[in-house]
């Protein structure tokens, strides 16, 4: 279950980083044609800065909501485990052997 939390975590950073990155790279390409002039250019110009401050408040927001989950349900597992620590003993042991089987077999 740790390990599955770790992965969704892992993925979660990469996503997050990624548009984080996209995010940057739009704005630089707004700071590099700023000198463009052009009624046309600048008015697709604003609008195209006003659609890159939404999508950085709801990646924000996004953030924060997964943080918020993830805690949840790291929470959530805590106290299963703390509350029944022999069943989350033998579902671990019971996965465990599972993964030794299956990597035994190839």
């Amino acid at each position: 279950m740790e390990q599955t939390l770790d992965e969704f975590n892992r993925t979660k950073g990469k996503v997050v980083d990624d548009f984080k990155t996209i995010v940057n790279d739009a704005e630089a390409l707004l700071q590099a044609t700023a000198q463009v002039s052009g009624k046309s250019f600048a008015a697709e110009r604003a609008k195209f800065t006003e659609k890159l401050q939404y999508a950085k408040t709801r990646l924000a927001e996004a953030e924060q909501r997964v943080f918020e989950k993830a805690k949840q349900a790291a929470a959530a597992t805590d106290h299963y485990v703390h509350d029944n620590p022999w069943t989350a003993v033998g579902v671990a042991a019971a996965v465990g052997m599972l993964i030794g089987f299956l990597a035994a077999r190839r």
